[in-house]
Order: C-alpha cells, then structure tokens, then sequence
C-alpha cells in the first residue's frame, strides 16, 4: 500500500477517482476539437470521478485516506463509450463522455461512499452518473453547429481497460479551471499503493 502527501495546509477540498490509462486518455483527446465557446480538460486531469467529498477538517482528510486503504475489490473492465452534456437540456455548461462496463464500478462506489460517510462527511444527494469531464463551456454553442459535433462524435468507444485501483485527489480551484493533485494511490490487492 503506497501512500503520497502534498503537504497542503489549507482545508482540503477532496474527490475520489479512477485514473484513465494513457491510450485512453489518447483516444478522449481526439475528442477534443472543433467546438468553439469551450474549455477543454488537460489530458493530465482526465478522470472518472467515484465521488466527490468537497472541504473537510484534517481530521477527516486523514480517516477517509485510511478508510479507502482498507477497500479491496476484484479488478474489473471499464470502457468509455458515447457523449453527453449537463445539464442534458438547455444550456450545457459540462461536456462529457460516457462509461459502460459491469457491475463492478457501482460496488466500488458503494464501498468508497461507505468510507466518506464513516468518515463524517455528508452523504451524496445526486444520482451517480459515471462519466468523464472533457469540456466546460465558456458560452452555449450555436446549436447547430453543436449538433453536427455531436452526431459525428456519438459512436466514441475507447479500448477496454482494466481498474484494479482509484485515486484520492485534492482540487484547487483557479480561474482558469480546477487543478486537481493526487494525495494518494490505492490498489485493489495492496491496499495502499502509493502516498504522493
């Protein structure tokens, strides 16, 4: 089990998520072009995220660190496949792109809300929709324009790729968009992968 500090002394504002492998993250970045009005995500903050805690007490931060060490799980295949936006009508503000694979990612989720929760935080109100943020908009898109993107994009499939792992980040937010560093790497059979 692998554990990584930042050394951050400023209330943590922390998400849980899997990390795209890096022909995956190639494969969402050709993606991304050819929309005006919009901010794409950097290839290096590429994530599907599990759950987002938000602000929490160092206190917490540390129990939900050692509480996600103590999850084990069987490996299990992911892949990204299709687009969408949120809200889905009306003005979009996010673009994303879908997941599709086995029961595996929604007990994952479980057991990684069972840890936040035991944690102190505050349970999650929203329905969990797995996805990956690939764009925010700065303005809506001419509709049209929007429309044929989309149509010409929604077959996106990615390869398959295997998770045997997740990721604590904490996000910094800057106008430019958030920034997101990783805390630490949990592995499904070590438990603690790495402590950054």
């Amino acid at each position: 089990m692998t554990c990584t500090t930042s050394g951050a002394t400023a209330m943590p504002r922390l998400f849980i998520a899997i990390e795209l492998p890096e022909d995956v993250t190639a494969q969402v970045g050709r993606l991304c072009a050819g929309l005006p009005g919009i901010r794409w995500v950097d290839a290096d903050q590429l994530h599907l995220t599990l759950r987002f805690v938000g602000e929490v007490a160092h206190d917490v931060f540390v129990d939900i660190g050692q509480g996600l060490a103590e999850i084990s799980a069987r490996p299990f295949e992911l892949r990204l496949k299709g687009l969408g936006m949120f809200p889905p009508r009306g003005a979009p503000h996010t673009l994303w792109v879908g997941v599709s694979g086995p029961d595996g990612l929604a007990q994952l989720k479980r057991r990684v809300d069972r840890v936040v929760e035991e944690a102190g935080a505050e349970s999650e109100r929203r329905k969990f929709q797995p996805h990956v943020t690939i764009g925010r908009f700065r303005e809506a898109p001419p509709e049209p324009r929007f429309g044929s993107w989309l149509a010409g994009r929604s077959l996106f499939t990615s390869s398959p790729f295997l998770v045997s792992g997740f990721s604590l980040y904490s996000s910094h937010l800057r106008p430019d968009g958030p920034l997101h560093a990783r805390e630490a790497t949990y592995d499904f059979v070590s438990g603690f992968a790495e402590r950054v």
